[in-house]
């Protein structure tokens, strides 16, 4: 097979990682470093349950092949809390019942967190937009959008 090392720069901290050209970035992520937050849900890039910031902007990891993203910037939903204090957004979904099975979550995260570092204070439309590209079959998206305006007015 085709193999590379690459670096890849994942929620702050380096990483040196050997991976054939055909893998994708949510593979890399979850089987050679642990961080399985993001997941598979449909592996066409249409439920965004893989979503990963990439210098800041969501991508999605499944469609993602790793050897595109060295040297970049890869937040993963791990990657947004502080250690072991969870980040307002991320309390926020608690405080307010926005997980239910919890498998569209990490990637709603993702896509919310990215929407709040461009628009501090979004309506509920904008958030809606925002989230257009998760699928969650439990919510009805109604406490996940309550949770995010949540997060905005802090």
């Amino acid at each position: 097979m085709d193999n590379h090392i690459i670096e890849l720069k994942v929620n702050g901290e380096g990483y040196e990682v050997s991976v054939d050209s055909y893998r994708t970035l949510l593979e890399v992520l979850r089987e050679d470093l642990g961080l399985t937050g993001s997941k598979e849900g449909c592996g066409m890039g249409a439920c965004g349950a893989c979503a990963v910031l990439l210098d800041n902007v969501v991508v999605l990891a499944c469609l993602t092949l790793a050897l595109s993203v060295e040297g970049k910037e890869i937040t993963t939903v791990e990657g947004l809390a502080k250690g072991e204090e969870l980040s307002p957004l991320q309390q926020s979904f608690i405080d307010h019942g926005a997980v239910q099975c919890g498998f569209c979550t990490p990637g709603m995260l993702i896509s919310s967190t990215a929407l709040l570092m461009k628009n501090f204070h979004p309506d509920e439309h904008q958030i809606q937009m925002a989230l257009s590209g998760n699928l969650c079959r439990c919510t009805g998206y109604v406490k996940i959008v309550e949770a995010v305006k949540a997060a905005s007015e802090h």
